[in-house]
């Protein structure tokens, strides 16, 4: 492995500048990049680009697009560049190993410029990580990222949920992720509560009926429900009282209880002697 060292400061023109093949970074925010590019254009680029030259002497560069395509927004004519010595795998883990540490690309595209680092230059993922200088389990474990469909990495980005939730639905068949993670988004769940439904819904369900009745749902009482019974059962009793039937209601009250107390006087029964239509009469 060739050691990268740092030596000049070169003033290149952006057009100069080639991009990295492959590309870590794929997406860029519109409205970002031209925030950085009204920056530059005020205060200029405060950290230069890093750059390789190859054997054909052109220039590649290994760390900065973002800071390239936005000089190229802002009109600089020349940009700051440092000149890295090194072979091109090394150069290339280099740019890489910059973007991790500045956290300037997604998990998903470091994920995916270290596959393809390794495809291009036939890398074991031990070799990887030393030259990045990495544990070999968390390299491992960055690149398990890429086992989740590219629809849902998008969802993930977009969201702007950190590495941690992605992983976490790493755990989950892959008919599942999708349904947990709409619930993560629709209810904002902490990382906490997204690792414990990925417990939940990771555990194998018991067998249950095969008809089962939904669950009645229950509905507290409230302060507007109490008075609404009052008022009811007062109605109920006046309408009795109207009627011609002798009622009597009585209230009383404990810190725990309300208790309602009605009387209702049975009415007398009819005499042998009555008129059939009376001695027919039933009370419902």
């Amino acid at each position: 492995m060739h050691r990268i060292t740092q030596r000049k400061l070169l003033w290149l023109k952006p057009e100069e500048i080639l991009p990295v093949s492959p590309l870590p970074r794929k997406n860029f925010d519109l409205y970002d990049l031209q925030r950085l590019a009204d920056s530059i254009a005020t205060a200029g680029i405060l950290v230069p680009l890093s750059v390789r030259k190859r054997s054909d002497n052109t220039v590649e560069l290994i760390d900065g697009a973002r800071r390239l395509r936005a000089a190229e927004m802002a009109g600089i004519r020349r940009i700051p560049c440092f000149a890295v010595y090194a072979d091109e795998p090394s150069a290339a883990c280099f740019g890489i190993a910059e973007n991790i540490q500045r956290k300037a690309l997604t998990p998903f595209e470091q994920a995916k410029a270290i596959e393809q680092l390794m495809e291009r230059y036939h890398l074991s993922q031990s070799e990887v990580a030393i030259r990045l200088g990495v544990p070999a389990t968390a390299l491992s474990e960055k690149l398990r990222l890429l086992r989740l469909s590219p629809e849902l990495q998008t969802r993930i980005t977009d969201a702007g949920l950190n590495e941690r939730y992605a992983k976490a639905l790493l755990r989950l068949p892959d008919e599942k992720q999708n349904t947990v993670l709409d619930r993560i988004l629709a209810e904002g769940l902490t990382l906490r509560q997204t690792e414990a439904l990925v417990e939940k819904a990771s555990r194998p369900q018991a067998e249950e009926p095969t008809e089962k009745m939904p669950p009645v749902p229950t509905r507290k009482m409230a302060i507007g429900d109490l008075r609404l019974f009052a008022n009811s059962l007062a109605k109920l009793v006046d309408t009795m009282i109207s009627a011609g039937i002798p009622t009597q209601s009585q209230k009383s009250e404990t810190e725990e209880y309300l208790e309602y107390r009605i009387r209702i006087r049975k009415p007398t029964p009819p005499s042998a002697d009555a008129p059939a239509e009376y001695q027919q009469l039933k009370i419902c």
